[in-house]
């Protein structure tokens, strides 16, 4: 399989673990709709999970009183296992699927090898990033691709548009596309460069999305949300407890929510609703590798002629990383210039202590300009200006297989 250089995260924080739960209580629940459960909550809750809401769902923030810098190093050191079943899960399938998806993302579905992976964006008119996702490549007629629980609504009602658009246009009606969600199917997160411990087998040799494991024909694809080694495996709903407990044996402990935004900050990878949005365009955001080197000039996806003007011309502000001086600055934190007039020049996306680099590091958007490499600024953090400076990413060296 090819390998995926970047997943996206879920939404964490390395508060204690009670402040977390409000944190995650009040940025993702719905107080009108109960939240969702995935097929693995009760193996959770026997585990000794901390439950708490997430993207409408209750999802583990820890496990036991393993805390989260402990799980946060053992997967660098070792391999964990993280539960994402409340991301979303859709095949699309028909004669002009690689067309339909290439209209959708300004990725280069149609030179992607079968059973290979990439990452890649939904955008709008705009060239606003509606989702992340992931896209694997069956056929040329088939992809296998997963979008964030956060954005469920959002992200099939675009779906649902924009097939009605393709399949009543000439080119829809000489090959229908097909969208089929995978409702309430497992999908586990094995990150780390022990993985060999939990597997039976290793994926990377076979050429082929479903691979044996524990005696369980599963979909696979390469890849992690963490900077580490690893696999998404996909699981039908009758057998994701079995797989769940048959994979989460020594070595491989059960990961949280907690540990995830740690490991994949430290990795430099956004996160929708944080560091990305529907006004941030990939060229803004970092992300223009994940625009293929044909549709660069040919265009031909919704939302290219911004992304194209902006590739040529530039953009007003960028995404930087940084490492802060003293307190750890968080969402929203102000970014300043480091100037007497205290020009404000940027914002904080996301922000933590990092367990791995022993600093505070962040990430956010600053101005053009103050994007280089060693710029010192000045980030607003408990009513106090402190030192920090444009650092490179990833803040810690990342170990993703490359075949």
């Amino acid at each position: 399989m090819t390998v995926l250089r970047a997943l996206f995260a879920l939404r964490g924080r390395t508060y204690t673990s009670t402040v977390a739960s409000k944190y995650f209580a009040r940025s993702y629940a719905s107080s009108s709709e109960a939240l969702k459960r995935t097929g693995l909550y009760d193996f959770h809750v026997e585990n000794g999970a901390k439950m708490v809401p997430f993207a409408g769902y209750s999802m583990p923030l820890s496990y036991g009183d393993v805390g989260q810098v402990a799980s946060h190093n053992h997967v660098r050191k070792s391999v964990g296992i993280f539960d994402v079943g409340h991301m979303v899960q859709s095949n699309f399938r028909g004669k002009t699927a690689t067309q339909f998806l290439e209209w959708l993302t300004p990725s280069s579905l149609s030179s992607l090898k079968p059973y290979g992976s990439t990452l890649s964006v939904l955008l709008n008119e705009n060239g606003g990033i509606i989702d992340d996702t992931i896209i694997t490549k069956h056929a040329s007629d088939a992809f296998y691709v997963v979008t964030n629980a956060g954005r469920r609504d959002a992200d099939l009602a675009w779906f649902s548009q924009k097939l009605k658009e393709w399949n009543d246009s000439e080119r829809g009606r000489e090959g229908p596309v097909e969208h089929e969600v995978l409702e309430n199917w497992g999908l586990l997160a094995l990150q780390g460069n022990n993985f060999s411990a939990a597997l039976t087998c290793n994926p990377s040799t076979d050429n082929h999305p479903f691979v044996p494991i524990e005696g369980f024909n599963l979909h696979v694809a390469r890849g992690g949300y963490t900077g580490e080694d690893g696999f998404e495996i996909s699981i039908p709903p009758s057998h994701t407890v079995e797989v769940a407990k048959l994979l989460s044996k020594s070595p491989v402990q059960l990961i949280g929510l907690g540990a995830r935004d740690s490991l994949r900050l430290e990795a430099g990878m956004c996160l929708y609703g944080n560091d990305l949005d529907e006004t941030t365009t990939p060229v803004e955001a970092g992300l223009s590798w994940v625009i293929g080197k044909d549709r660069r000039e040919k265009g031909g996806f919704i939302g290219a002629e911004t992304v194209q003007k902006q590739l040529k011309e530039g953009t007003s502000r960028r995404r930087v990383g940084l490492i802060v001086e003293g307190a750890p600055a968080r969402q929203g934190a102000k970014i300043f210039a480091p100037t007497t007039e205290q020009e404000e020049i940027g914002v904080v996306t996301s922000g933590i202590p990092s367990p791995t680099v022993g600093k505070n590091i962040a990430m956010g958007y600053v101005k053009s300009g103050w994007h280089k490499k060693g710029t010192e600024i000045q980030v607003e953090v408990r009513k106090q200006l402190r030192k920090a400076v444009i650092t490179p990413m990833p803040f810690t060296k990342t170990n993703y297989w490359r075949g």
